[in-house]
């Protein structure tokens, strides 16, 4: 009786077809597995030093340092920090080197020894590498100008008293911005580099950091806040300050750098077309454009920054209308772009991206 069974040239061809489908798809799995794991980690992480800082400030323990270390050894009371390196010894806490830039040579980070280092060329601190317990690695400068708010639930305090440059996944690669590196607002540039999140020949203009709020990013002002920037020329309106206790939008424009570096409507369409792939043109003065599905990949620093669902954002744009509110995109939803130019939106809403431009 004869018997059925697999050749040795049929199970060996079998088992290429199969090596080739894990070749091709096992690196995008892991690129993807990697990326929501790095984004995951940097939520965590902003939170907790959020719910530390806020802590600090209720405490009236978060200004009044005239050195980063002072900052720091402070700090290590409200979140756990294993090890602490100054700016002599960046590197025996921090990675050796950074990609600010991909496809660019990296950074070498024992340069990064002040706050000018970070882009704050008036805080006169010097730099501070820590490792905390939860695995990430951050190089600080501490604001010597910060302020606290103790009676204020809503103050943002870790945007008020740092610049904090970290990594998500300690000494592991890839070491790059964008993936398990993270900065928030105040890191303005490494060591007097700049860069931009999205391609600028795709996207049309540059794009150097995307801030949700609360984390980590930006959050409301107060009227003498507003006031304050106004005064320090930021280019929002002094007399419409104050409208709304919590103004976002103001800060939005203080995490940016002023309203130079706000994204105007025009670039919005932009960066629309550039989402969702589309190679019309946009005009937004109002109404519902019907557009392709949104590309993920590409709005994945977006998504990642909101704290709303993964389909839906908003920006700030730079037009102030009136003390009620300023001009912004609306929301690119799913295959729909809703674009209004009006203002509706109030100067308190907290659910806004600040996304600033290198203009």
């Amino acid at each position: 009786m004869s018997q059925k069974a697999f050749t040795l040239a049929e199970v060996l061809i079998t088992l290429a077809i199969i090596g080739v489908v894990a070749a091709i798809t096992i690196p995008s799995l892991v690129k993807n597995y990697n990326e929501k794991a790095w984004a995951t980690a940097q939520d965590v992480f902003t939170k907790r030093l959020e719910v530390a800082t806020r802590q600090m400030n209720t405490e009236e323990k978060l200004a009044g340092y005239s050195s980063t270390m002072d900052f720091v050894n402070e700090l290590k009371k409200y979140i756990k920090i294993t090890r602490v390196c100054d700016n002599k010894n960046i590197t025996k806490c921090f990675n050796k080197e950074v990609i600010w830039n991909e496809g660019e040579d990296p950074i070498d980070m024992s340069t990064i020894k002040n706050a000018a280092s970070l882009g704050q060329d008036d805080w006169d601190t010097d730099t501070v590498a820590v490792q905390f317990a939860n695995g990430v690695n951050a190089v600080i400068a501490y604001n010597p100008n910060a302020t606290q708010d103790p009676f204020n639930n809503t103050f943002a305090a870790t945007a008020a008293s740092m610049a904090i440059l970290y990594d998500v996944s300690g000494n592991k690669n890839p070491n790059m911005k964008g993936k398990d590196i993270a900065h928030n607002a105040n890191v303005k540039q490494l060591a007097g580099v700049t860069g931009c999140l999205l391609p600028e020949d795709e996207v049309g203009f540059c794009i150097s950091q995307i801030l949700g709020p609360q984390n980590g990013g930006y959050g409301p002002l107060t009227k003498a806040q507003c006031e304050e920037i106004a005064d320090a020329g930021y280019g929002n309106k002094k007399e419409w300050c104050g409208k709304y206790t919590s103004d976002y939008w103001a800060d939005a424009v203080k995490a940016c750098g002023g309203v130079d570096n706000m994204p105007t409507m025009a670039q919005l369409a932009e960066l629309a077309a550039y989402l969702y792939d589309y190679d019309g043109s946009i005009e937004l003065v109002g109404g519902v454009f019907v557009l392709p599905p949104l590309n993920m990949d590409k709005a994945s620093q977006f998504i990642s920054a909101t704290p709303l669902s993964h389909n839906i954002f908003y920006i700030w744009s730079v037009p102030e209308i009136d003390e009620f509110g300023a001009d912004f995109l609306v929301y690119l939803y799913d295959s729909i772009l809703y674009g209004r130019c009006d203002g509706d939106n109030d100067r308190g809403e907290s659910k806004m991206l600040a996304v600033c431009v290198d203009n």
